[in-house]
């Protein structure tokens, strides 16, 4: 090969990539960055508490284990429906039938890859570019950047920490405009376990009914309800407003499935023929026999549920007190999901006065993981999961005290 011909391949090996502008403007999920950064500690040998991820300590349900087993003995490792298969169709449309009065047939239900997945498969299907979609804040981390993906934009509307970041139907509302296509409900919230009343829920319902306005429900943390209040669901509205109300729901922190990578969305024919052609060319089906496991989640599962759940009540009830005593932290106990939202900015110092900074500094000197509040558009505040062992809160929490206690000396 001559000197010019080596010149030309030198030119071409040196150009840098074209990524697409719609990835440009989307930032990495800060809480798996923060638990990545822990996992690679952790890989050097690091004890570090884990706060940061939303992912319970628990087995996974034995029946669900052992059904998606036999079902790999059995080879049922092909291409299934790809809304997933009927039997766990089925059992979701019977579950919020006896749980809500719903009216979703196993035809209005499609079981997606994650409720993730169902998320962003609902912006792809229903938003578009000039569309805004009003979105309660602070946010779980992927809503705004699924929304701007599909063109459309996020309209904040923000909660307060003064009521337990409960939602109101009047600010929602009130944010609603010509352009507005949606509005977009996390409750209870990832991160604050913020919920929203019946009251307000229907206000809400009826006022998106009337103006041609669909509502969308993540309750992937429905069941996730503290001081023995029922949980509420927009699936309860359904059957009076079936063109209004889309719930989506997951495997993952109910049933600790979260590497199941199950979730489903229940919503009237069309918008499930609209997702069924998206994940036809996204992903196909759900893993066959992860599906066949969930169904076993689902029908027998509900004794073992309500044992975590009073776990959960139990390390909640030993959390509050001592993020109280921390000093410099405020904290409203969640009234739902398995999140602490405190505000941290009576800790914060010269040199340490943002959400980020504070995380940092809690990884590097106490060696606890949390996730910066920025993450979830609330500056000053750092969210923390409890679905720990009460031991890793107690120690955790001792760590965090002890390197604050420092800080504010220094």
């Amino acid at each position: 090969m001559g000197d010019r011909a080596l010149l030309r391949c030198a030119v071409i090996a040196s150009r840098v990539m074209r990524i697409s502008s719609r990835v440009e403007g989307i930032g990495e999920s800060q809480t798996l960055r923060v638990a990545r950064l822990a996992r690679e500690l952790k890989e050097r040998g690091v004890d570090v508490i884990d706060f940061s991820v939303g992912q319970p300590d628990f087995s996974s349900p034995a029946g669900a284990v052992q059904a998606a087993s036999r079902a790999l003995e059995e080879g049922f490792t092909r291409y299934t429906a790809n809304t997933g298969i009927l039997p766990l169709r089925e059992a979701l449309a019977e579950s919020y039938h006896r749980r809500h009065g719903s009216p979703w047939t196993p035809g209005e239900v499609m079981v997606t890859v994650g409720a993730k997945m169902g998320l962003f498969e609902l912006s792809l299907a229903l938003f578009q570019s000039g569309d805004e979609v009003v979105l309660p804040s602070p946010y779980w981390v992927s809503l705004p950047e699924q929304i701007r993906f599909s063109g459309a934009q996020p309209v904040l509307v923000e909660a307060s920490p003064a009521d337990g970041f409960r939602l109101h139907a009047e600010a929602l509302i009130a944010a609603m405009t010509k352009r507005t296509r949606a509005v977009l409900l996390n409750t209870p919230c990832n991160p604050t376990g913020g919920t929203i009343g019946e009251e307000d829920l229907r206000k809400l319902v009826e006022a998106c009914a009337s103006r041609d306005i669909v509502l969308i429900a993540d309750e992937t943390y429905e069941r996730f309800v503290y001081g023995g209040r029922a949980p509420v669901s927009a699936a309860a509205l359904a059957a009076e407003f079936p063109e209004t109300v889309i719930v989506v729901g997951s495997f993952s922190k109910t049933y600790a499935m979260t590497g199941w990578r199950l979730g489903y969305v229940l919503a009237n024919k069309a918008v499930i023929t609209a997702l069924s052609k998206i994940q036809s060319h996204a992903t196909s089906n759900p893993t066959s026999f992860a599906m066949a496991g969930a169904v076993e989640a689902l029908l027998g599962g509900e004794e073992e549920w309500l044992l975590r759940l009073q776990e959960f009540e139990a390390r909640r009830a030993l959390l509050m007190p001592l993020l109280e005593d921390l000093p410099g932290v405020r904290c409203q106990p969640p009234a739902g999901a398995f999140y602490a939202f405190p505000d941290i900015t009576g800790c914060y110092r010269p040199g340490c006065d943002s959400s980020l900074t504070m995380s940092e500094w809690l990884l590097e000197e106490a060696r606890v993981a949390v996730v910066p509040g920025q993450a979830f558009g609330r500056e000053g505040h750092i969210r923390m999961s409890f679905a720990c062992s009460r031991e890793e809160l107690r120690k955790g929490l001792e760590r965090i005290g002890e390197a604050l206690a420092k800080h504010s000396l220094g």
